[in-house]
């Protein structure tokens, strides 16, 4: 089994597979033929969506200190219409962040604590009958939300785990032969703590594969948590603080059309075979009993479009997609039980594997 205390390599930046620690010699830094790199980056196409990144950003920086991989992915899967698995140890301030997200973003946020009685009508909803009309209506469950925090998936059955499948992969609830849209946007960010194995259910490969990205949270730097000791120490509630210090920058309106915007960033075929190549390589690494599957390569192709725009260009770079490619890969695949046994890490075999995997040149 591996260490559970072990230091894990970072989830969104990938520095020791970057052309200058490693890469083969053709992974030199890639320039669009249409780019100038003396150009603004804030004056292309996608300059809205990089001004709104910049702007979200920065208001969940007025209350949530740090944990920049966390609130990149998660912007990253949220405008390319994915959820997000968060691994992380109890008292990290994921609750803060989704609360404060909801609050920048400016859509409904709900929150589900997820145990082992929790059945799935508890999150659908269920049919109730009026005694005064003689008629059942349908009452609806928490999961009619657009930012769902699932706390603690892992401590529910599979049968619980069973309700959420079609609403992540669909957004919608189907009850008693009745359909249910949920209203856009919608993400679900999932926790689960990698310490704690008693009461818990290991989540089906099914649904591990409905989430972008499973992003592992660590603790904070000694400035940040310094910060963190400075701002939440005092006796105030966080609600107040969410609405004296936290603007509304973005609307539901403005994430679908952010959204529709990301997706048409440009992925030029040689950035699809290098992504191709990277989720079939997972299936014949030596170290992978399981492979990643197609839904591996689309998020990639999605992120890595977003990410673009984040970065305010209308193309993808290989850096786009290199940049992703732990957070969208690390819980698709399995490793062998020769390779646990040795203590291999997911994260480093995936990171060996990359290197094995020529980068185009554009």
């Amino acid at each position: 089994m591996n260490d559970p205390h072990a230091k894990q390599p970072s989830g969104l930046e990938l520095d020791d597979i970057s052309p200058e620690r490693g890469a083969p010699s053709s992974a030199a830094p890639v320039v669009h033929p249409n780019s100038n790199s003396s150009s603004d980056p804030n004056s292309g196409s996608m300059s809205g969506v990089r001004k709104l990144y910049e702007q979200i950003t920065k208001e969940v920086g007025k209350v949530f200190v740090g944990q920049e991989e966390l609130v990149l992915s998660t912007l990253v899967a949220l405008f390319s219409g994915g959820h997000v698995l968060i691994e992380s140890v109890p008292g990290l301030g994921k609750t803060l962040f989704v609360r404060t997200l909801a609050k920048t973003l400016g859509i409904k946020f709900g929150r589900i604590q997820f145990t082992a009685d929790l059945m799935p009508s508890d999150i659908t909803g269920s049919p109730i009958f009026n005694m005064k009309t003689q008629e059942f209506h349908f009452r609806p469950g928490p999961i009619f939300t657009q930012l769902l925090l699932a706390d603690e998936i892992n401590r529910s059955p599979a049968k619980t785990h069973a309700a959420l499948l079609e609403i992540m992969q669909e957004k919608r609830v189907t009850v008693e032969r009745t359909t249910h849209q949920l209203d856009p946007p919608f993400l679900v960010m999932a926790t689960q703590n990698p310490i704690e194995s008693e009461g818990t259910y290991n989540l089906p490969e099914a649904q591990l594969d409905r989430f972008m990205f499973k992003v592992r949270v660590d603790y904070p730097t000694a400035e940040e948590e310094a910060r963190v000791l400075k701002e939440h120490s005092r006796q105030v509630a966080v609600e107040d603080r969410l609405e004296e210090e936290v603007a509304t920058v973005a609307s539901p309106a403005q994430i679908v059309d952010a959204t529709a915007q990301c997706g048409e960033v440009l992925v030029a075929d040689e950035l699809v075979d290098y992504i191709n190549q990277l989720v079939r390589q997972t299936r014949v690494w030596p170290q992978f009993y399981l492979g990643a599957s197609p839904r591996a390569g689309i998020a990639l192709m999605q992120g890595a479009r977003t990410l673009a725009a984040f970065r305010g260009r209308d193309y993808a770079i290989p850096d786009d997609i290199r940049d992703i490619a732990l957070p969208a890969l690390r819980h698709r695949v399995i490793l062998t039980a020769e390779a646990e046994v040795e203590g291999h890490l997911v994260d480093l075999a995936l990171q060996a594997m990359i290197r094995t995997v020529q980068v185009p040149r554009m």
